[in-house]
């Protein structure tokens, strides 16, 4: 009766296996990792104070594709941290897995053709504009923005940093 038992406990244990589902460590309701970038994905976004509609509103924002780090949530609920360093609740249908940066300083950032300071510039990043990420390597990142594309020091935009932005 010992191998039984243990054959059946074995059969369970390969359950979620079986059911074609693959094993996870599922820390967040999301499953994603927490602290991530998102961007925000309507023009008005209601900013509030705790996870659901009843909680007290805080701010709308008004900047479709603004990134923001989400560093905590509900099965329906994101706490995110802006570029500005405000912390709120979003509804999670309101924020798109696209990720986007922003200048924060108010001198235009050069966009060059290749990830080398010395690189050719094709372009500028205005001071508190919005660009698409393409992705980032050694301290550089591949931007999109106006039509043009090309790299930046990952240093000079908001949204690519790992650590939480807001405290």
């Amino acid at each position: 009766m010992a191998k039984a038992s243990t054959a059946l406990i074995v059969l369970i244990g390969l359950a979620p296996l079986l059911a074609g589902a693959a094993p996870q460590d599922r820390t967040t309701p999301s499953g994603l990792p927490v602290p991530r970038y998102v961007s925000l994905k309507f023009a008005d976004v209601n900013a509030r104070a705790g996870p659901g509609d009843d909680s007290r509103l805080l701010w709308v924002y008004k900047t479709k594709g603004l990134p923001v780090q989400v560093v905590a949530e509900t099965d329906e609920w994101r706490r995110i941290c802006d570029p500005e360093g405000g912390l709120a609740w979003v509804h999670k249908r309101t924020t798109d897995g696209r990720r986007t940066v922003m200048r924060l300083a108010p001198q235009p950032l050069p966009i060059r053709d290749a990830p080398r300071p010395n690189a050719h510039i094709g372009a500028y990043l205005q001071g508190r504009a919005l660009a698409d990420l393409d992705r980032c390597d050694k301290g550089w990142c591949k931007l999109k923005a106006g039509g043009a594309s090309g790299w930046t020091p990952a240093a000079e935009v908001w949204g690519v940093t790992e650590a939480p932005q807001c405290r």
